[in-house]
């Protein structure tokens, strides 16, 4: 799951740096196949929501015979206060015994008062054990600062919390 961790975090560095300006993010679908080889998709459709369910079944379906594949969406998360926007990370490791990791990072758009600003990120599933918890959680983060100039907007806007 290091390896999957580390992509996932690579590529939501990608979609904080796609948001950061007040663009949309087009879903991405990107995976890796047993070369090792990576393949990025944006997953273009009439609209964005049929652009994730477009994501979501590939990421399902795994028609690439990919070793790992990683999903980033545009989309919100429910808080107390009302509705977080958030782009929602989901990774899948495929093999005999397939594992997840879901994150969600949230954020707060270019045109709200304030202005763009990223939170830290919330790990919301993990097919795993605590002890493994940890290596996977500096995995992503690994990957988002592995992402240069995506990294540098990440850390220019976090604020811890929402």
């Amino acid at each position: 799951m290091i390896e999957t961790a580390s992509m996932a975090g690579f590529l939501a560095a990608h979609g904080i740096w796609s948001v950061s300006e007040g663009e949309a993010l087009i879903p991405i679908f990107a995976y890796e196949n047993p070369l090792g080889e990576r393949f990025l998709e944006r997953m273009v459709a009439d609209d964005i929501a049929e652009g994730a369910r477009a994501a979501q079944r590939a990421l399902e379906d795994n028609e690439q015979g990919a070793t790992r594949a990683v999903m980033v969406v545009d989309a919100y998360v429910h808080k107390e206060s009302g509705p977080v926007d958030a782009l929602l990370v989901e990774a899948v490791e495929y093999g005999l015994a397939p594992r997840s990791l879901t994150v969600a990072v949230l954020y707060r758009p270019a045109d709200q008062p304030g202005g763009f600003a990223v939170f830290s990120p919330e790990f919301q599933g993990f097919d795993g054990d605590d002890a493994e918890f940890e290596r996977v959680a500096d995995a992503f983060f690994a990957g988002v600062e592995s992402h240069h100039d995506a990294s540098e907007v990440w850390a220019a806007h976090h604020v811890r919390t929402v």
